[in-house]
């Protein structure tokens, strides 16, 4: 990875590239600290430090802490996020949409501008719910009209600004310009993390061997899960396929071999997204309403679902959220290949080339044998991700270590850092190749 940013460097398109990407994500963290008007940061900071546990904990790492300060950027990309994921799932329900991306490039300009437009509206909607849901409770220097109104304007505009802002990442800096911003928000807080552990079970030890122990202990956990993950991301099954021999004139064409790469983690970190987002909406909604702090049943269905209460040896019987967030994700890894990956379609198109898998017919028993194959690496990959969400969620609970990035996050991390390594590689041989062109 540092031979190829060292030779990146040496190619001037690119190094601007990178320095321009560099001097965004300075903006994009100088934002993450000024604070909207008309927010009593001091009140405001004091409710988030009260909500025990990992409620917020996700939503805090992937917005970069920005809020917790409440700043302009609070909102951050998440309504970008949630835009992408609607349109993907309405791409398949409406022909429209499905149309629009099988018309290449101007096909998918359309989507992304629809893309905006829906962003644009969810920023609203979420400001709107935060702006009277902290009103009422207090949060805001002065509740009225015109502060609600200032305050939606303000997190809805910083919405659309970062939008914009890793639009032009891709376009003129070094490409994947939402993950990045995504990534660099996640990575913002590991300082902070890591302190909290370096407190929480170096310093704290009375024994020095101890302390050592402890240090290596979680390197070696913070290690292996990396290791882990980019096994996960780089795993796949090589499906052999041929392609017949035809004649063309007096030559015959084609019958090389190939194969289909099918990722053994197909729906990358979906799953576990859509899973917390789904388990932790209500927790966070009863939170900024004031609500399930009882002893009522809501209040314990609602405990039941924040992870803070999962493998606690206290209080077992909330782990059963954990075994329904686990299934969660295998269900929503189900769901996510079966709506980007279509066998048959694969299928239809090898036939029409000359394609076929050896030994498998062209057609409907090919498509066939690929579901049989999906079906199988499908589960490998939700296990691995399961078990990589699992494992922050077990030392929190058992060992109170309490920070805001999990397995979500390192697969995030793990997997921007990998495809933005190829986009530059990538990058670099073209430019070598126009290179030697000219030459």
């Amino acid at each position: 990875m540092l031979k190829t940013l060292r030779n990146a460097f040496k190619i001037k398109d690119i190094r601007d590239r990178i320095i321009f990407t560099f001097f965004m994500l300075i903006i994009i963290r100088i934002g993450s600290q000024l604070p909207v008007p008309g927010v009593d940061r001091n009140v405001f900071a004091d409710w988030f430090a009260s909500q025990g546990g990992d409620a917020f904990s996700f939503f805090s790492a992937i917005t970069g802490g920005s809020f917790e300060e409440m700043s302009i950027f609070a909102l951050n990309i998440t309504p970008y996020i949630t835009s992408s994921i609607i349109m993907q799932l309405l791409t398949i329900a409406i022909p429209k949409l499905e149309e629009m991306q099988k018309d290449g490039e101007e096909g998918r300009k359309k989507i992304a501008e629809i893309t905006r437009y829906v962003t644009v509206a969810l920023a609203l909607i979420e400001s709107v719910a935060m702006a009277i849901g902290f009103g009422r409770s207090g949060y805001l220097a002065k509740y009225d009209v015109l502060n609600v109104l200032v305050v939606v304007v303000t997190l809805t505009a910083g919405s659309a600004v970062l939008m914009w802002m890793g639009e032009r990442i891709t376009e003129k800096g070094i490409g994947n310009g939402i993950s990045i911003v995504l990534v660099i928000n996640i990575i913002s807080r590991l300082p902070e993390d890591l302190s909290t552990l370096y407190q929480q079970f170096i310093v704290s030890q009375s024994v020095v061997a101890r302390a050592v122990l402890a240090a290596v202990v979680i390197l070696a956990i913070i290690v292996a899960m990396v290791v882990f993950v980019i096994i996960l991301q780089d795993a796949e099954r090589k499906i052999p396929v041929q392609y017949s021999r035809k004649l063309q004139g007096r030559k015959q064409v084609g019958g090389q071999s190939t194969h289909i790469p099918l990722k053994v983690n197909t729906s990358g970190v979906i799953p576990v997204i859509f899973a917390q987002s789904l388990m932790q909406t209500p927790v966070i909604i009863a939170s900024i309403m004031g609500k399930g702090n009882g002893n009522g049943i809501g209040s314990k269905i609602l405990k039941g679902l924040s992870q803070s209460n999962w493998c606690n040896p206290s209080e077992p019987v909330y782990s059963i959220g954990l075994v329904v967030y686990i299934v969660l994700i295998i269900a929503f890894a189900y769901f996510y290949t079966s709506i980007t990956f279509n066998p048959l379609e694969i299928a239809n198109n090898m036939k029409k080339q000359g394609g076929f898998i050896p030994g498998i017919r062209p057609g409907k028993p090919t498509s066939d044998y690929l579901n049989k194959i999906l079906s199988y690496i499908v589960l490998i990959g939700a296990v691995g991700l399961s078990i990589i969400a699992f494992m922050p969620i077990f030392f929190s609970g058992v060992f109170k270590a309490n920070v805001s990035f999990g397995g979500t996050s390192i697969i995030i991390i793990v997997g921007v850092i990998i495809e933005t390594i190829k986009q530059i590689e990538s990058q670099m041989l073209v430019r070598y190749y126009k290179g030697f062109l000219n030459d």
